[in-house]
């Protein structure tokens, strides 16, 4: 949210939230179960945006997050790609070397940020 705020204070802006519908590592999933866990994220990551003050809408998009970022790029425009992972080591995207692909692949400013991970409810 740091950066989040920091966009806001440099004057005005709009964000857009893309959540890829992906299976957590080593779970048997069904489609319709990786999307709603993907609707939980969105909506706490939209709820976390508007308590800071932030326009914003979001999306769920495909499991693959290059095509999610793909397809959420051709029907509108953005200034940068601020993409979230998890810290090295649980994170399958660092692995995948998700940060630099997306420089290559997108025309667009990236600005990759590391989430802090949230412990599970018991």
């Amino acid at each position: 949210m740091e950066k989040v705020r920091s966009c806001m204070a440099a004057g005005p802006c709009r964000f857009h939230v893309v959540v890829p519908a992906t299976d957590p590592p080593g779970a048997m999933q069904t489609e319709a179960r990786a999307h709603r866990d993907a609707q939980t994220r969105l909506d706490a990551a939209l709820a976390r945006f508007r308590e800071a003050g932030a326009e914003v809408t979001g999306r769920i998009g495909d499991a693959r997050p290059m095509e999610a970022i793909r397809d959420v790029l051709l029907h509108d425009s953005f200034d940068e790609i601020l993409l979230s992972t998890l810290p090295p080591g649980p994170s399958a995207w660092i692995r995948q070397d998700l940060p630099h692909r997306v420089r290559k692949a997108f025309d667009l400013p990236v600005t990759h940020l590391i989430a802090k991970r949230e412990a599970l409810p018991a």
